[in-house]
């Protein structure tokens, strides 16, 4: 392997193991310096099989039994995966190993405790380092590969002869160097976890570490913490990640002792070039997510550039499954007038939203596009009702991942199997989602086959208030009545049309005598001068009370 100041591929087995090894994997089979890049990071679900590209790294979730083991590994041969990754120890049976041999599949072991989804993340941040669209491909920033962060964190660790990882201003590891066996067991708990533990994060606080990192452009040593359960017994020093008056986060090293002045000097010039690396990081990320957004939004368009924009995102030729999310910004977390926060939430719903999409499928595409993140997922066969039920699962999957951090509302489109289908689909999404943010329905997913009844009656809402129409006729008399006279003629008619002309049950839904309720359902023919039994008079009314609820009551 090449030192970590060298140019050395971003997408290589190798890289993987060396970087990622002896903290959260080990190498249990194979040959990791095999020709080749890695083109996709894959989760294996036996439900719901997808095809993943030549050079994918299979994440084996549940895998255990040596007979499956050995069957997936057969066929990732003939799909020429990279590698398997199982949870260790990995049963490396007779049969596991020939399978392995066969189909020249490399298989790796994770740590128990570490996490499939932070290996997930940290592997495509791996992967993705120095890859921003546009990059020339030996750009480099310090002699490093730029974006590299894994490459800045082995480099720093070599002047500085201590582990180092590199953390956000949340106390995220991004990168982290080898050696980390060097350190102790709160560093590695740090590095699984992928986040500083909040019980150490606490005591840093209230020592006032993460103030005087804030503070200082200057490194800071930290005591040994114990906490009962071990806590950290190699001391650290730790120094802020600048960008001129912004902190982009911090790198820590694990160290017996002080730092002496040569070696805080290069802790100090390390920091200079981890900020470069982390802006390059940041910009070509937005680049890309830019480029993503304005594919996505030409493929869902229909216009004459959305078949280019389908071949680029590697979607074209396929069913489709068209999916939207968005913030419920009806609550008091989305005060409209905070435009920042807005925009921040939305970006945050948008890459946690692509991120869960690229774990269904490798192939998906996902952007946010103003205030909604669509995705785009191959539909591996099946009818169409059953791709739509697959979209659910899929929404459902990433609202129950996401929690109630801020719920988002989710609908799903018919299955698009066209370039003219793609974008009705993306129009059946918003409306669906128009339904859902409207809140009556009560719900937070849902499909347009079984709303689009809905959507028709919400497009008739905005359509009466945008000309300002007002109740007339039969209701507007009604109305004009109950203000007068203080009457329940109007309640009395929607409850008899919900109940579906049932009095017992409609007396019952506002709480009356059936007799007071027939009296006031001759009232409301009298003084509306309408015919219940009529239907074409039932239906107008039924329309005019859904369509026009929200409405101003006629003139006086």
């Amino acid at each position: 392997m090449k030192h970590a100041g060298a140019a050395r591929p971003r997408a290589n087995l190798g890289r993987v193991v060396a970087d990622l090894g002896a903290t959260l994997l080990e190498l249990a089979h194979g040959d990791p310096d095999r020709p080749g890049e890695i083109s996709a990071v894959v989760f294996h679900d036996p439900l719901d099989r997808p095809m993943p590209p030549p050079g994918a790294l299979v994440l084996g979730v549940g895998l255990h039994a040596p007979g499956d083991i050995a069957a997936l590994l057969r066929t990732l041969g003939d799909q020429q995966a990279a590698a398997l990754v199982l949870r260790a120890p990995v049963p490396l049976t007779e049969e596991v190993r020939a399978a392995a041999d066969q189909a020249a599949v490399a298989v790796l072991g994770l740590r128990r405790g570490a996490p499939w989804g932070h290996l997930g993340e940290m592997l495509r941040s791996l992967l993705a380092q120095g890859t921003g669209a546009g990059a020339a491909e030996e750009e480099s920033l310090g002699g490093l590969p730029a974006g590299d962060l894994f490459a800045v964190a082995n480099a720093i660790a070599a002047l500085l002869d201590a582990p180092i990882t590199i953390e956000d201003r949340n106390s995220r590891v991004l990168a982290f160097s080898g050696r980390q066996d060097e350190a102790d067991p709160s560093r590695v708990e740090t590095i699984l976890g992928r986040q500083v533990p909040e019980r150490y994060a606490r005591v840093l606080h209230e020592r006032g570490v993460f103030r005087d990192l804030l503070r200082s452009d200057h490194p800071v040593f930290i005591e040994p913490v114990s906490d009962g359960i071990g806590g950290f017994t190699v001391p650290r020093v730790a120094i802020s990640v600048r960008a001129g008056d912004e902190v982009l986060g911090s790198i820590w090293a694990a160290v017996p002792g002080g730092l002496s002045e040569e070696r805080a000097a290069a802790l100090r010039e390390s920091a200079k070039l981890v900020a470069l690396h982390m802006l390059r990081v940041r910009a070509g990320a937005d680049v890309q997510r830019r480029v993503r957004a304005d594919l996505l939004g030409a493929a869902l368009e229909g216009g004459a550039g959305a078949g280019e924009a389908l071949d680029r995102l590697g979607l074209s030729g396929r069913p489709l499954l068209v999916l939207g999310v968005a913030l419920d910004e009806r609550g008091p977390r989305h005060d409209l007038s905070d435009g920042a926060a807005v925009v921040h939430d939305r970006q945050w719903l948008g890459d946690a939203f692509a991120l869960h999409l690229s774990a269904v499928h490798p192939r998906s595409a996902a952007a946010a596009i103003g205030a909604v993140a669509y995705g785009l997922v191959p539909m591996t066969g099946g009818a169409a009702d059953q791709g739509e039920t697959r979209a659910v699962r899929i929404l459902q999957g990433f609202l129950d991942r996401v929690g109630d951090r801020s719920p988002p509302i989710a609908a799903a489109g018919p299955v698009a199997r066209d370039l003219p289908g793609v974008a009705h689909s993306r129009s059946c999404v918003d409306r669906v989602l128009r339904v859902l943010r409207d809140g009556r329905l009560h719900r937070r997913i849902g499909r347009f086959d079984e709303l689009q009844g809905e959507t028709l009656i919400s497009e008739l809402r905005d359509l009466a208030m945008a000309r300002g129409d007002r109740p007339t006729g039969a209701l507007g008399r009604l109305i004009d009545y109950d203000r007068r006279h203080r009457g329940d003629l109007v309640e009395t008619l929607r409850a008899w049309l919900d109940a579906f002309g049932d009095v017992a049950a409609a007396a019952g839904s506002v709480g009356v005598h059936q007799n007071t309720f027939r009296y006031r359902l001759r009232r409301v023919t009298e003084v509306g001068e309408c015919d219940l039994a009529d239907p074409d008079q039932r239906l107008a009314l039924m329309v005019q009370l859904r369509v026009l609820r929200d409405a101003p009551p006629p003139a006086p």
